[in-house]
């Protein structure tokens, strides 16, 4: 039997009218909440697995909480881990309100979907309803709030049409998304959260400086004779004493690899004695291997460089800087490397310490000349200048040209060539500018107290030790 003729069984009058009372009653009962839309630029082609994406909008919407009496129950959880927040809220908010002040500004989100990596739904279903995987930031309890399920034919078709969307959320685990909405409130709940490390920057890099001090008799160069082999360790250098005095030689053994074989490369002075009127005996020996030898020369008479003192380390160093010692004029001008640490110089070594010199020379090492400019932006890339390493910036403090800072970053990029980012590099930010020198860098988590896997590698390194034997037994 066909329906009553004299009742209109769901006109548009009556659905808009019903459409206009739940609207209302959600501006009455309800609370203010963000919306905020995911937004994908990397999926895996496999598992279609959401790899990279970001909240950078945020639509300000009234819903109605449904959860009268707290969050849902049980959903908080004792795993091996800890404590686990699986807390659930469920907010109803109106359709129209949705098609018509935030899905006309979804059209222009590439997520994706248009190339049809999300097939359960057209392209035009998901922009005119809210999406699984989207935030909703809830300001009664400062959280943020992933949408897990979209219910949208609840109530079931009143008057034959549907009025809202409910919204089944679940506690959001951040995983190093970038969340900048500008907003505040809703940006401050996950500034602190993720991986997140450390860079020790500064406005102003340093030249190092250093003296020379001046003797006779001192050794002048060393001649390797034999490189040895078999070295898993770095060698000994010890010199026989001088003919006269007490300034007896020093100098470390550089070793190298060669076809699987360790062996000494050179032996680089880091004092070249005085008193020395006849070549003495070099001892090369311990480090696991042996067959290395040297001779020397010295300078008999001749003043010689005997030693580099440093005497201001220096900041900003990525690469071992050169050294310049002044000539004596007439005779052989010394040489001499540099090392760093931290982007500090470490020491000076001499290879050959030069002839003829009458007063101590000048030494000159390699000057810097970046200089800290800019303030970088949040969430912004920053790129370090010799290793290639790229990050987001989660905060920053202001750092003047003299003084230094510590720089947060994340979702850390790291090059082919380095995997990290190198003491005395300079990190751009590719959207101010700005340019600082690094001068250390914390692979740690910064200032995240649940951060414990180092404590649970130690443990588990007790349980189970594979550096002595298999522990499972053997066969």
């Amino acid at each position: 039997m066909a329906l009553n003729p004299f009742f209109l069984q769901g006109s548009s009058s009556e659905q808009f009218l019903v459409q206009d009372i739940i609207n209302e009653q959600l501006k009455i009962f309800g609370i203010d909440v963000y919306y905020l839309p995911r937004k994908i630029f990397k999926t895996d082609d496999i598992i279609r697995e959401i790899q990279s994406s970001k909240f950078d909008d945020s639509f300000l919407i009234e819903a109605y909480l449904n959860n009268y009496d707290g969050y849902a129950p049980d959903s908080d959880i004792m795993t091996k881990f800890g404590l686990r927040l699986k807390n659930e809220i469920s907010l109803t908010i109106s359709r129209e309100r949705y098609e018509e002040f935030i899905a006309p500004f979804l059209e222009g989100i590439s997520s994706g979907i248009r190339e049809g990596r999300i097939t359960e739904y057209t392209f035009a279903d998901l922009i005119t309803r809210p999406k699984e995987g989207d935030l909703i930031y809830f300001p009664l309890g400062e959280r943020l709030f992933e949408i897990k399920r979209v219910e949208s034919e609840k109530p079931f078709y009143q008057l034959g049409s549907n009025y809202t969307y409910e919204l089944s959320c679940e506690l959001y685990e951040y995983e190093n998304e970038l969340i900048d909405t500008s907003i505040e409130e809703v940006d401050n709940t996950v500034e602190d959260e993720g991986y997140i490390t450390s860079l020790t920057v500064v406005g102003s890099a340093i030249t190092a400086t250093a003296t020379a001090s001046i003797s006779s008799g001192s050794i002048t160069e060393i001649f390797l004779n034999n490189d040895g082999s078999g070295y898993v360790s770095t060698p000994t250098v010890t010199f026989s004493g001088p003919n006269s005095g007490i300034n007896t030689a020093t100098a470390v053994a550089i070793t190298t690899s060669r076809v699987n074989v360790q062996s000494v490369l050179r032996l680089e002075l880091t004092n070249g004695g005085s008193g020395y009127t006849t070549p003495p005996t070099i001892t090369i020996s311990g480090g696991g291997g042996a067959g290395a030898a040297a001779t020397c020369s010295v300078g008999g008479t001749e003043f010689s460089v005997s030693s580099i003192s440093v005497t201001d380390e220096g900041r900003g160093y990525s690469t071992a800087p050169t050294v310049i010692i002044g000539s004596p004029g007439v005779g052989v001008t010394a040489t001499a490397v540099a090392g760093i640490a931290a982007g500090k110089l470490d020491y000076i070594r001499m290879l050959n310490t030069g002839i003829g010199y009458t007063q101590a020379p000048t030494v000159s090492i390699t000057g810097l000349s970046t200089v800290g400019v800019g303030t970088y932006i949040y969430n912004e890339t920053i790129t370090g200048e010799s290793s290639g390493v790229t990050a987001k910036i989660r905060d920053f403090r202001t750092i003047t040209s003299t003084t230094e800072g510590v720089l947060p970053v994340t979702n850390i990029r790291v090059s082919l060539n380095t995997g990290k980012f190198s003491p005395g590099e300079t990190v751009v930010g590719t959207i101010s500018s700005a340019r600082y020198t690094v001068l250390s860098y914390d692979t740690e988590s910064y200032d995240n107290p649940y951060d414990t896997n180092e404590e649970i590698e130690l443990e588990a390194d007790d349980i189970l030790d594979f550096t002595e034997s298999n522990p499972f037994g053997s066969y």
